[in-house]
């Protein structure tokens, strides 16, 4: 299956009680993976936008930073990544990603499910 850019499901909205709107780009729908996952998306958040702070219950979520520079909140830590970097939230974890710098933070996120449990 080959799906062209222009054919993939495009959100725009606020991220759990995040600050302004979130681009997400669904590359992979929920009803074609298998019952791996809920969320396989390229994120864009423009300048002074952010995620808010959330837990995941029955998945959990890697970020993958194409570009950009992001502040994170992980368990209540706080970090900073750059492009390459990654994080892992597991189920039962918190986090928050936000941008404070000038360009726009992207990268992809992936959310599975823990199907441990």
């Amino acid at each position: 299956m080959v799906k062209r850019s222009g054919e993939l499901r495009e959100d725009i909205s606020v991220l759990k009680n995040g600050h302004g709107l979130i681009t997400c780009i669904n590359f992979l729908e929920e009803a074609d993976a298998m019952k791996a996952g809920r969320g396989f998306v390229k994120c864009i958040i423009p300048p002074g936008c952010s995620i808010g702070y959330h837990q995941h219950v029955g998945d959990f979520e890697t970020y993958y930073i194409l570009s950009g520079v992001a502040d994170i909140n992980d368990n209540g830590r706080e970090d900073v990544l750059h492009p390459g970097d990654v994080l892992v939230c597991k189920d039962g974890d918190w986090h928050s990603i936000a941008n404070n710098g000038t360009e726009d933070v992207v990268y992809i996120a992936i959310i599975l499910y823990n199907h441990e449990k």
